[in-house]
C-alpha cells in the first residue's frame, strides 16, 4: 500500500551539506502531510521537519535554520535539504507521511556526519 523510498544519505564532514529524496505512493500525497524523522541508536525517532498539503513546514529547534524540507506534488517526492552538518546530526532519516493523525514511515537512509 504506502510506499516511502528514501535516497540520498551517505558521509559528510561537519559543515557539509547533504539532500534527501523520498519517493511516496500508494496514497493521495498531494493531501497528505509529510515529513522527515531521525532516529540514532538507543535514541527515540524524532520528527524534524514536516510539510502540509499548503507548503507550511515546521522544523525541530535541533535543525531550524540549517534544514529545509520541500516537496514536490508532481513527482510525489519530498526533500530534505540539511546544510551546515553536524555530528549530532547522524542517524537514519526517515521519510513520512501522516493520514489520520498516524504517522507512517520508511525505511531510512543513513546519514552519518565526520567530525
Amino acid at each position: 500500500q504506502v510506499q516511502l523510498v528514501e535516497s540520498g544519505g551517505g558521509l559528510v564532514q561537519t559543515g557539509g551539506s547533504l539532500t534527501l529524496s523520498c519517493e511516496a505512493s500508494g496514497f493521495s500525497f498531494s493531501d497528505n502531510t509529510m515529513g522527515w524523522a531521525r532516529q540514532a541508536p538507543g535514541n527515540q525517532r524524532e520528527v524534524v521537519a514536516h510539510i502540509g498539503s499548503g507548503d507550511n513546514a515546521n522544523y525541530a529547534d535541533s535543525v531550524k535554520g540549517r534544514f529545509t524540507i520541500s516537496r514536490d506534488n508532481a513527482k510525489n517526492t519530498v526533500y530534505l535539504q540539511m546544510n551546515s552538518l553536524k555530528p549530532e546530526d547522524t542517524a537514519v532519516y526517515y521519510c513520512g507521511t501522516v493520514n489520520e493523525y498516524l504517522w507512517t514511515w520508511g525505511q531510512g537512509t543513513q546519514v552519518t556526519v565526520s567530525s
